[in-house]
């Protein structure tokens, strides 16, 4: 168990609404122990995840880092930490990315420092602090315990939660932090460049009175929100009876240049009129979606459906439009399909030809339950408008 003094720093890290994946390697094993030990962890722990080995660090950051005890492999994994829990974590909750990697006494003698980098990534914020320790003066089980302690306090002040902290550094071992912290501009560029794969936007404590981390996400580019995207979010979320609505916006587009910063605020703005939550990701295809938020149902209309079973859109390859299908039905994701009006005529799943290994995953929206045919298309041609 945590000691006296770490317990209610912890106890206030697991009543904030925050969430977190921990990436872990060469000490500050008891902060996990101890954050598992105080009751309320799964409020906080998303992920944990210890690449001890060079091999197991290798794979997790996807390159041979020049130094694997650094500030830059802190930084990456604290980043890789923060996407990750962006994907893990339900929309509405803050996320942090923690990163620590350290090279503490060992049973043979180091020729180097006994030292330790640790590193937060927040939407708003990026820390991080080196620590040399004091050579000969601890085990290592103590200076696995004092980086745990800092740990522990860095994990909470990344969460925007105080509580009394008392460090076991001595004079001579002064951390060296730094501190970046970002605008919203500086985050939608950040997922522009794809530093990071995902902002969401909760305008409402809107939650389908439900607990479930499965997301129903209608995808579009809202250029203009419509009733009927609304109506038809709704019916989606009724007909699946549990999961979290969202909207979704690609501020990348395959056949288009991408969005602006200032084109995504300007519609991210039209969600937080009518009080729903907007994600906007980096991804404009299905199949990657369906990496991003796996387990999810997505709705779309009968039009896209179509689109999406078409082997002309994969190139003419018919294998190669079943395997990538196929890889969307692995990650557990599913498709409501609402009826659209296609070259003039009212068009439904029911009209599309689903390849058998497909068909459940492809669920249909009645028509007398939903049928609504306008599109922002025809608003921006009626009103003469083009939200930008």
């Amino acid at each position: 168990m945590p000691d006296a003094l770490i317990r209610p720093l912890i106890e206030a890290v697991h009543s904030s609404p925050a969430q977190a994946v921990l990436y872990l390697s060469g000490g500050a094993s008891q902060a996990l122990w101890w954050l598992m030990s105080v009751p309320g962890a799964s409020n906080t722990v998303l992920e944990t995840v210890v690449p001890y080995s060079k091999m197991s660090m290798t794979q997790l950051l996807g390159k041979i880092p020049t130094h694997f005890t650094s500030q830059q492999t802190v930084e990456d994994m604290a980043l890789l930490a923060y996407n990750r829990a962006l994907k893990l974590s339900r929309p509405g909750h803050p996320v942090v990315g923690v990163g620590f990697t350290g090279s503490l006494a060992s049973s043979h003698p180091k020729l180097g420092d006994h030292r330790f980098y640790l590193s937060t990534r927040t939407c708003d914020r990026h820390w991080v602090s080196k620590v040399t320790l004091s050579k000969g003066l601890r085990t290592r089980e103590l200076e696995d315990k004092v980086s745990s302690h800092l740990l522990i306090k860095a994990l909470a002040d990344a969460c925007k939660v105080s509580a009394s902290f008392v460090s076991e550094l001595n004079d001579s071992e002064v951390p060296d932090e730094s501190e970046e912290l970002f605008d919203e501009d500086q985050e939608l560029q950040q997922l522009l460049d794809s530093q990071i794969c995902m902002k969401v936007y909760q305008f409402s404590d809107e939650t389908n009175g439900s607990s479930s981390e499965r997301k129903i996400i209608l995808s579009g580019s809202f250029n203009p929100l419509h009733d009927g995207h609304l109506k038809l979010l709704e019916v989606a979320t009724s007909i699946c009876g549990d999961g979290y609505p969202c909207f979704e916006i690609s501020a990348v587009n395959a056949d288009k240049p991408p969005l602006t910063v200032s084109q995504i605020k300007d519609r991210v703005k039209q969600f937080g009129k009518v009080g729903k939550t907007i994600i906007v990701s980096n991804q404009p295809y299905f199949y990657k979606k369906a990496e991003l938020f796996p387990g999810s149902a997505f709705v779309i209309g009968a039009d896209t459906a179509a689109r999406l079973v078409n082997p002309n859109y994969y190139g003419g390859d018919h294998g190669k439009m079943l395997d990538i299908l196929l890889g969307c039905k692995r990650t557990g994701c599913t498709f409501l399909v609402g009826g659209r009006n296609i070259d003039g005529a009212f068009k439904a799943l029911e009209d599309i030809d689903i390849p058998e290994e497909l068909r459940e995953m492809f669920i249909s929206i009645p028509e007398e339950k939903f049928r609504m045919d306008i599109s922002s298309t025809e608003i921006r041609k009626r009103h003469g408008m083009w939200i930008s």
